[in-house]
This record gives C-alpha cells, structure tokens and sequence, in this order.
C-alpha cells in the first residue's frame, strides 16, 4: 500500500449567495438612482397651510411638476406654517434669491376666473424662476401671483393720492381700446401715497410720450357742473372693475418725446383733472367779488366771449383769515388761473408778454364778473369781456401778494334771485282773501243765473214761442203774396197812390232843404238886398 498523500479539489462557491448579493446589488443601484434623483430640500412659509396636503401637493413651474410636499408643520412660535419640499434633480438653478412661489388655487378677481383646473386635481405651488443670487434659508408662499415683469413692452410707475380704486390687474386703456394692464399696487406709508406699476404691450408703447397725462376711469360716470350734464361710459371690463386711461387731452398740445421705460407719472382722478395738469404755465389772479358767491364752484370754467381761458382754483380763498371781524364788510376772494396754452397751443409761451397785453387789456375796460353757467344747476362761471364805460383799473393792487383782477356786477344769479324775490313780495302783498271771496261771490251769482236760465227754459210758455213766431211769419207771408198777386185790388191802388203823393211831396221839399241847409236864416231874411236907387241928372 502505497504512502503518497492525495490532494482534495478546492471547495465551489454555493449558488445559495448568488441571490443575496444580486439583491444587495440592486438595493445599491436603487439607492444611489434614488439619491442621485432628487434634488434640494427646500422649506416654504405660508400664512395657512389651506388647500396643502403633504405626499399629494405638488409645486409646478410651467406646469411641468419640480417639486413634492412632503411634511406641513407649524412654526415654533405658531404664526405661520413650513412645508418641506423635495425639489427635483436638476432645479438648484431655479432655487436662487428672486425666485418666487405662489399658490395656485380658484380665483375670482379683476383679472377673470383662473385656477379653475384645481377644483378636481387640488392646489398646488407655482415657481417662478429667479434671475440669480444667493438662495435664502426658505422661501415665502404668496397668496396671488406676482407681477409679471418680463416681456415685450413698457414698464412705468404711477403715483396716485390716499383714495384711488386702481388695482392689480386693471386694464389700461388708451382711446378705449386696452393696450396694457396694472402689474403691480404697493402703498407707501412714509409718502402716503400709491405706487402702481404699468405694463404696455407692444407695439402700443409708442403712444406714450412725455405729455401723456394718465386718469383713472370708473367704467360708468354722471357729472352735473356749470357747463351741464355729462356721462361718461366706458368699456365693460372697465365698467366691472375700473382702470386707467390715457392720452394727451389736448389734441392742440405736442406728443414731445417718447415715454422710457421706467418713466414716473401721475395718477389724476378724472381726464379734466388730467388737462388741466398739462397746462404748466398759468397766471393767478382774484376777483374781489362783493356778491354771493353761491354756485360758483373749484373747477369752474374762465371764458373770454365764450371761449375757456382759464379755471377758478378756490373760492373764498383766504376769505376771513385775519379774523371774523374781516368778513364783515370785505369782498369775497377768488383766486382764478388763466392758462395761455389752451390758446397759444404750444407747450412753451411766453409768460411776460402774456402779463403785459392782459395788463394792457384790463387798461382797455376788460373786466371780470360772474355769470349764470346753467340755470338747471344754478353753477356759476366766471366771464372776461370790455366794458369802456367802467372805471379805470389796474393790476398793481394786490391780495396776498397776487394781482387783483377789477370786477363788474354781471347779470349772474344773484340777480335772478333779487327779481325773484321781488315777485315774491309783490304776489304776497296781493289781497288772495278778498279776490277768493269775490270769486266765490262771482261763483254764487252765476250758479243762480244758471238755475235762473234753467228755469225759464223749462217753461211751456217760452217752448211754444218758436211755432207762434213761425205761424205769424207764414201769415205775413200770405198777405204778401196776395198783394203781389191781385195788382187791381182796391187796397193795392191805394198804397200805390200814397206812394205816388209821398214821391211828390218829397220832390217838392227837396229844394227848400238844401236852401235851408246852406242859409238857415232864409226863411227871416230876403234872398238878396234891393238896389239902392240912383239920382237922375236934369
């Protein structure tokens, strides 16, 4: 037997952990996809967490999903909300210091309806990308969407006072028709003042210009001034929710240069606020008005023979500031603006000249007086005419350091008024009592006439005249006829006999009327003188 030592074959690995590491394998590639698929986790504030379920909330941008919900918890100190959002693989460069989320949910506003897709799918958040910056610790959730300030166009800032109904998402309008939209509504507390941020679209920004005035519209607006009623419509989208409008409102004035983006303008409350506003060069002047300025009104035209030429800014302007005692006796001040761009329609004129030809003109006779502007409204507008026949004036005389423009009593309401209440008087001291009384007495008696009348209309006697009258007619008529018939009768020939006498006598008078008609002492005296007789020569 032999003594060589035998060799065993090395032991095979058992199929048994095949398995096993094929798993580990697998759970590693799974690991590292999932790990290598997602992207930051970010965390989000939001006043309420309404309409937010973790695992299901989603955060959107263009609507393509980048995000997932994944826990809602409140802060420490209870004011707010955090939802921890696992964000995508891929969006760290959407995560940047102006990037911005919002909720998106059913909305009704000025702007339409929107959201409407999330009544059956759920909220969810919009990301709006930022441009660059380092990202914050979190984020803040809005509860509408931001302004939208990118695109082709125009962006400008409007400033308006405490009081203005202009809000994100009004239209812009220009000549009715939309050219842009209110992006943006901030309030300034240090100013007091509204800051509204504008977009016009192309290719409409070129309308703005330099003198564009813009004006708030209400859609639908009543006015009743000194100049009548008036009524202002504007589209439907403005009828619902207002808006802003603009233009140059005096079609007279130049464009001037085109608007930049990023311009300042103001917000004017109505399109006369606006006009007036374009008109930078003016001339202050007061009417010292001895009468009742009663309807006379801020904003009240000032014409010359019916053209506007100006506007009244105050009314009693500084009226009794130097005490109570001052009102007694004094005229009541109005301080008036003429504008010479309405009519040099230029932007620039020249103020001295126009000072000195409106001096030389008050030199003239031309004076101011307040005139009936509507007889509805009873407003007052205040009239320049020449009147030579007044006293001689000047403007050297001053009222708080402005020229004091000479006045003339003009035919206005107060006038109206005193004639009115001289008819008055005159009806009231008019004896109603005894003209009631008589007019009563008057009634009486013509009611007894009627009943007088009545009466003897009724009466058998008087019913029965018209056949008496009429049977007499007939017997005349009948004797008539038999007159005219039987020519041969005795009583025919002796009323033609008489006739016959009656035309003799009358033939034989006439001469002795007419001579009695020309010489009534004819029948005294001769007809003429006898001759006297004449001697005889031997």
């Amino acid at each position: 037997m032999s003594d060589t030592p035998t060799t065993s074959p090395p032991p095979k690995l058992s199929a048994v952990w095949v398995i096993p590491l094929l798993a580990a394998l697998i759970g590693a590639w799974l690991v590292y996809s999932n790990l290598s698929g997602k992207g930051p986790t970010i965390t989000l504030t939001m006043e309420n967490a309404e309409g937010i379920t973790a695992g299901k909330t989603t955060v959107k941008t263009r609507n393509v999903q980048v995000g997932l919900v994944e826990n809602v918890r409140l802060s420490e100190d209870l004011s707010h909300t955090l939802l921890t959002v696992q964000m995508q693989a891929g969006t760290e460069r959407m995560l940047v210091e102006d990037t911005q989320f919002w909720i998106v949910k059913p909305r009704v506003d000025r702007e339409g309806i929107s959201g409407l897709s999330t009544v059956l799918s759920g909220a969810y958040i919009e990301l709006l990308p930022g441009t660059g910056g380092k990202p914050p610790r979190a984020y803040a959730v809005s509860d509408v969407p931001p302004p939208q300030l990118t695109g082709d166009g125009l962006f400008l800032t409007l400033i308006s006072d405490v009081g203005s109904s202009v809000d994100t998402g009004d239209p812009v309008n220009y000549r009715n028709l939309r050219v842009g939209r209110v992006v943006d509504t901030q309030f300034d507390p240090d100013e007091k003042v509204f800051r509204h941020q504008l977009f016009i679209e192309q290719p409409y920004d070129v309308l703005v210009t330099q003198t564009s005035r813009f004006w708030e519209t209400s859609g639908l607006g009543f006015k009743l001034g000194a100049q009548g009623f008036e009524a202002q419509i504007g589209s439907l989208e403005s009828l619902i929710g207002g808006g802003v409008s603009f233009a140059v409102p005096d079609p007279n004035m130049s464009l001037g240069p085109s608007a930049q983006d990023g311009d300042t303008f103001t917000l004017y409350p109505d399109q006369e606020a606006a006009r007036r506003a374009l008109y930078s060069q003016t001339l202050d002047y007061v009417l010292m008005v001895q009468g009742s300025v009663r309807g006379l009104r801020p904003g009240a035209p000032v014409e010359y023979r019916g053209v506007r030429v100006g506007t009244v800014e105050t009314v009693a302007w500084g009226f009794g500031y130097e005490g109570p005692s001052s009102m007694q006796q004094n005229p009541v001040p109005v301080l008036i603006r003429l504008e010479p761009q309405r009519q040099a329609q230029r932007t620039e004129v020249s103020m001295s000249r126009w000072r000195t030809e409106i001096a030389a003109m008050v030199d003239g006779g031309l004076r101011a007086s307040l005139q009936t502007g509507n007889l509805l409204t009873g407003g007052l507008i205040v009239t320049l005419d020449f009147h030579p026949d007044t006293a001689p004036a000047t403007l050297e005389e001053t009222y708080r350091s402005v020229p004091i423009f000479p006045t003339v009593d003009g035919s206005g309401i107060s006038k109206i008024e005193d004639q009115v209440n001289t008819l008055l008087t005159t009806l009231n001291s008019l004896p109603f009592n005894d003209i009631a009384n008589n007019l009563n007495h008057n009634l009486d008696a013509m009611t007894q006439a009627a009943e007088s009348l009545d009466a003897l209309v009724a009466n058998p006697a008087l019913n029965s005249l018209p056949q008496q009258a009429e049977k007499t007619l007939v017997a005349l008529q009948e004797v008539l006829e038999s007159w005219r018939g039987d020519q041969n009768s005795a009583a025919f020939r002796e009323i033609q006999s008489t006739l016959q006498k009656l035309n003799q006598m009358i033939d034989r008078a006439t001469p002795v009327l007419e001579t009695l008609n020309e010489r009534p002492n004819a029948l005294i005296f001769q007809d003429s003188a006898a001759p006297d007789p004449q001697p005889r020569a031997q």
